[in-house]
């Protein structure tokens, strides 16, 4: 069985920031249109009003200062709300195509792996562009790859299944070397005119390199073991999809956008990632005290802040528990690798780290490593 290392790592950065102050002045401007717009039906009582936002709550309930986009005008824009993005042909390369490409670039740059000598390409993240052709056989075709592409959707865990399902692949030597890719362009699927969620997600892709060992020219992190595990809930939930038409729902219904009942995430996702990860360090015999870096998904800092102090029994020192959703927001499955790809340094070799990504399904995969 073959030893498995991760040797290159990539994020795509969209061009386009947006702070809090901005996305609560826009948003703050379309509540005063809604109001207006509505003043009868809110003065007779069959319309509720709808609320201000503020920097300051939106810091204190998540831990984001700003966020990047693909499109900025169309989400600031009062009367749209929504990213405008322009359409593309068909002998065009399609969006998350184009971003994941470049994180993939950056992380074979790393791991001085030409693209031909790639066996799989898999695309993970949330919410694909279209049904098919898979956008991992796109970018596969982008890149010059070889092997096979395959899609896959865990949510915002999807980059350590992914991790997971190359892993083994090379382990059991059906192919040699892997590309996991998380493009994703949540700035699509959120509701940026829901109060409760409109800041939490950011655009972005990011990219691993999973070799066998005796292959890997420049290994990083040896990869020890993997979890995965699902739970059913739909507390976290996206109603749309190609059935929208034969259920006559063409109108713009709420719930097919990005819905969320946030305290029951909160109160029930906690406990069942704090568990997996005890459970998978028990299982592999390693003390989850040991672990040296928790590259963890980044979604809402009181999640990560708790969930660190139930691993390593005290509080986190910054450096082991890195947060980026301060500047990216919640990236969905790519978040936890950002935290590892930019996050990865400063580890004396035999150092042990975490990655650990969680959400919908719900869904929680986590993969423990060692700095080579």
């Amino acid at each position: 069985m073959k030893n498995v290392v991760i040797s290159g790592t990539g994020v795509f950065t969209p061009p386009y920031s947006i702070s809090n102050d901005e996305l609560v002045a826009s948003f703050n401007a379309y509540v005063d249109l809604y109001n207006a717009e509505h003043a009868a039906e809110i003065e007779a009582g069959t319309v509720a009003p709808k609320a201000h936002s503020s920097s300051e709550f939106i810091f204190a309930a998540s831990g984001i200062e700003r966020r990047y986009v693909m499109e900025k005008d169309g989400i600031l824009d009062p009367t749209r709300m929504c990213p405008h993005y322009a359409p593309r042909a068909d002998d065009e390369p399609s969006m998350m195509a184009e971003i994941g490409v470049k994180a993939a670039q950056e992380a074979l740059a790393m791991a001085d792996v030409d693209a031909a000598d790639v066996d799989l390409i898999l695309c993970a993240a949330s919410n694909m562009e279209r049904a098919y052709p898979a956008m991992a056989v796109e970018i596969q075709d982008l890149l010059g790859a070889g092997g096979f592409a395959f899609d896959m959707n865990v949510a915002c865990s999807s980059a350590t299944f992914g991790i997971q399902t190359a892993t083994d692949m090379i382990r059991a030597g059906s192919i040699k070397r892997a590309l996991v890719l998380c493009p994703e362009i949540t700035s699509g699927h959120l509701e940026w005119r829901d109060r409760d969620c409109h800041f939490i997600f950011g655009d972005v892709a990011t990219a691993v390199l999973l070799e066998a060992k005796d292959i890997a020219q420049n290994p990083q992190f040896e990869v020890l073991s993997t979890r995965c595990a699902t739970q059913f809930s739909n507390n976290i939930r996206n109603n749309n999809g190609f059935l929208r038409r034969a259920h006559d729902q063409m109108d713009d219904r709420r719930d097919m956008q990005f819905m969320q009942n946030g305290r029951k995430v909160f109160k029930e996702v906690l406990p069942l990632v704090a568990k997996h990860i005890a459970g998978h360090m028990e299982e592999e015999g390693q003390d989850p005290t040991a672990l040296k870096r928790l590259w963890l998904h980044q979604a809402n800092k009181s999640m990560n802040d708790y969930i660190g102090k139930k691993v390593l029994g005290r509080e986190p020192k910054p450096e082991e528990q890195p947060n980026i959703l301060q500047d990216y927001a919640n990236t969905s499955s790519a978040g936890s690798i950002i935290a590892f790809a930019q996050h990865g340094e400063g580890l004396a070799p035999g150092d042990l780290g975490l990655i650990c990504s969680f959400g919908a399904g719900y869904s929680v995969g986590s993969v423990v490593l060692e700095k080579l």
